[in-house]
């Protein structure tokens, strides 16, 4: 059996990276998954060949477009049980005091109000069906400075916050309400460092400042993101999971590997 049989399930930023994963291990795992996101393209290669999973094409910070999504999988799939609210945008690594109103604008609107008007939309009718189960994409860059530009980082700490608040506010419903943190994932959003690094040859020093000493790739997201979504984590609400190496839980070193 698998961990989401019988389970329909919503996963918006699904074109690539880790919303294309967890689209793709969401529908191995028995659910039903409509794949969200604006790129149509991305969509079609992403559900192409997972049984069970259908696409729309939606801006998960438009609430016009999240009450249409979510209709959309009622009608499709008769009702919603798991949404992964995984959308979003970087905004890149321009300095503080070079970010525009808009950039912050446009991030916070995708990154933290999308999160928002998923939970608003979606929760209640599982308040209605006494059960439910919603993740966040946050980030490590939301527990920690220096791990993203500063409207990307507030925008992930407010998500944090987000699944704290809803969590509280769902009290008695059997809603949870969590989010996971990726450290640095290889993905269309962070090709560009990738991409550079390769260019200089240090592709092999990304992720050394975590004890892993290497980055994450998509699926090792949207792992955690199923562990949430299912009810092996029946027992776990308003918390932010970090998956990131071991960034976040201690202080940058320099240290020669264990031999």
């Amino acid at each position: 059996m698998g961990r989401l049989d019988g389970k329909r399930a919503i996963v918006t930023g699904a074109a690539s990276g880790i919303g294309r994963a967890s689209v793709r291990l969401f529908a191995r795992e028995g659910a039903r998954v409509l794949a969200v996101d604006r790129a149509e393209d991305g969509l079609r290669e992403t559900i192409a060949g997972v049984a069970g999973a259908e696409m729309t094409i939606a801006d998960v910070g438009v609430e016009d477009d999240v009450r249409r999504y979510v209709a959309f999988a009622v009608e499709r799939f008769g009702g919603v049980d798991v949404v992964y609210a995984n959308a979003g945008v970087s905004g890149g690594l321009t300095p503080f005091f070079e970010h525009t109103v808009e950039t912050w604008t446009e991030i916070l609107r995708i990154n933290l109000i999308g999160p928002f008007l998923a939970i608003r939309h979606a929760a209640p009718l599982m308040v209605e069906q006494g059960k439910g189960a919603i993740v966040c994409t946050a980030s490590v860059a939301g527990l920690r400075a220096n791990a993203g530009g500063a409207p990307y980082s507030a925008s992930k700490a407010g998500v944090i916050s987000l699944v704290q608040t809803a969590a509280a506010s769902l009290t008695g419903s059997g809603v949870r309400v969590n989010a996971v943190c990726p450290g640095l994932i290889e993905t269309g959003m962070t090709r560009p460092i990738f991409e550079s690094a390769r260019a200089r040859g240090t592709h092999d020093k990304i992720g050394q400042l975590n004890p892993l000493h290497r980055h994450g790739v998509p699926e090792e997201i949207a792992q955690a993101a199923l562990f949430l979504a299912s009810d092996d984590a029946a027992y776990v609400n308003g918390q932010a999971l970090p998956v990131c190496g071991g960034l976040s839980a201690m202080l940058p070193f320099a240290r020669s590997p264990m031999k």
